[in-house]
């Protein structure tokens, strides 16, 4: 039985699908997506904002999961990792990392995959110096970042030449 007050229903979309629970109000919706939704590939490292490694896209804007409540996302379409590939296919991006070697240990790589998302979605990124910005809010300990700048930049580079 829940509390009045202290639990919320929340309403929202998550890798395309409608998810609808009642959440304590102080959940993280980083805890949501992995506890109650099994979604584990968004990581929890520092639980302060400041590694990235449970990023995830929240209307179409990359977020830290762990510092946005469950009940922040009501009403929001929100997007992980595990929404990425599309019929068993692979993303670009997800091939990019494999094909560039930029999984490593692989902890970080959800966060740095979904920023990676935000930044292609928006267009970004034209040099490497836009890449190593904009993944400047992701921490990774295995790497010097080439294999993710090179991975990133491939994408980049291509869907530029589509467009063109």
């Amino acid at each position: 039985m829940s509390t009045p007050g202290f639990h919320q229903r929340i309403r929202f979309s998550i890798n395309g699908r409608i998810v609808e629970r009642e959440v304590p109000v102080r959940q993280t919706l980083a805890d949501f997506i992995r506890d109650a939704l099994g979604l584990t590939a968004t990581r929890l490292g520092c639980e302060h904002g400041v590694c990235g490694a449970c990023t995830v896209i929240v209307d179409g804007a990359s977020v830290r999961a762990c510092l946005m409540l469950a009940v922040q996302a009501d009403g929001a379409e929100v997007r992980t990792v595990e929404g990425l590939a599309q019929d068993d296919e692979l993303s670009p991006l997800q091939k990019a990392f494999l094909d560039h070697h930029a999984l490593q240990c692989g902890f970080c790589t959800s966060g740095f995959l979904m920023t990676a998302t935000d930044l292609a979605a928006h267009g970004a990124g034209s040099n490497e110096t836009e890449i190593r910005e904009a993944l400047s809010g992701n921490l990774c300990r295995c790497t010097g970042y080439a294999n993710l700048v090179d991975a990133i930049a491939a994408v980049l580079k291509e869907q530029a030449a589509k467009r063109e």
